[in-house]
């Protein structure tokens, strides 16, 4: 540890979302903190903080006690964790790892199951809300794990986010995150519909956002991707893409089947994302489904 009591914090997955989150840890962290990212660029988004740049995952390991992950998802986490050059074969590894990536509950319970025997705490704490707020450090984690790791941790949350949800034992916190995605996916699914009803009918997108804003079927979805991607049809690359909802709609879908729900709301949007990453849409913002909707697009069987 850098100073008595005081963390050494490593952070690995330095992308969309895991930049402006080590930014903030660098910022806000009285100790050390040290990065890891596969790609040179990744580092422009922490190059005038105090964060230092690690060469591998293992020299990153051996001086980190705490170490987020950011990562695409579960199959990245468990290399990262526990591969041949992963974070639990350094000598000696961090004492907890905070997994902030989406992935499926049973990966987050396996991983967690498996570093616990070699004696690191993991801990799943999925984030929610957008990249601005993210750079600005007010994303919403949602933690899975015992109470007294929630309570040792929950200091260094709050260098990210402004609300910070203990859900339960480890995989809750990937629970909530899957439950609280799918609703936007579907609250943007329908919102785009009804906006291209609308328009077909008369009312200008314009009015119609407005009024529905002023309404009970207000959302954040709404007033987030609808304000700023339906309305004025823009949907840029690097940001949430369509295939990326699908990746966690079968991690949701997964999770119903499991818990004996025939969620079948779940599965019609996961076709339209499916059919908009198949259909010219992939790499742009998910919002892109109105196309699907407004051409009259063939859902993927």
């Amino acid at each position: 540890m850098t100073k008595e009591n005081t963390p050494t914090i490593g952070f690995i997955g330095l992308g969309v979302m895991g930049g402006p989150m080590c930014r903030n840890v660098a910022g806000k962290h009285d100790g050390d903190v040290i990065a890891f990212d596969m790609a040179d660029a990744a580092f422009e988004s922490i190059a005038d903080t105090k964060a230092s740049r690690a060469a591998s995952i293992p020299e990153l390991a051996e001086q980190a006690d705490i170490v987020f992950l950011s990562l695409p998802g579960g199959p990245q986490v468990e290399s990262v964790c526990l591969g041949k050059a992963g974070l639990a074969s350094a000598n000696p590894p961090p004492s907890i790892i905070i997994d902030l990536s989406t992935t499926s509950v049973a990966s987050a319970r396996t991983t967690a199951s498996k570093l616990t025997e070699l004696g690191i705490t993991f801990v799943d704490a999925p984030v929610a809300r957008t990249r601005e707020a993210a750079q600005r450090g007010e994303l919403s984690i949602m933690v899975g794990a015992d109470s007294d790791t929630f309570a040792q941790i929950k200091p260094y949350l709050f260098y990210m986010a402004s609300d910070v949800t203990h859900g339960g034992d480890i995989g809750c916190g990937q629970v909530l995150k899957l439950t609280n995605n799918a609703l936007v996916f579907e609250n943007t699914l329908a919102l785009a519909e009804m906006m291209v009803v609308a328009e077909r009918a008369g009312v200008a997108p314009s009015t119609f956002m407005e009024a529905i804003s002023k309404g009970s079927g207000d959302s954040f979805a709404l007033r987030n991707h609808g304000m700023k991607a339906l309305l004025p049809r823009e949907f840029p690359e690097k940001a949430f893409p369509p295939e990326y909802v699908v990746k966690d709609f079968s991690y949701i879908l997964d999770l119903a089947e499991q818990t004996g729900v025939n969620s079948r709301v779940a599965k019609l949007a996961e076709r339209y994302y499916a059919t908009a990453a198949k259909s010219g849409w992939s790499g742009r913002y998910f919002p892109c489904v109105i196309e699907i909707i407004d051409q009259d697009v063939d859902l993927s069987e």
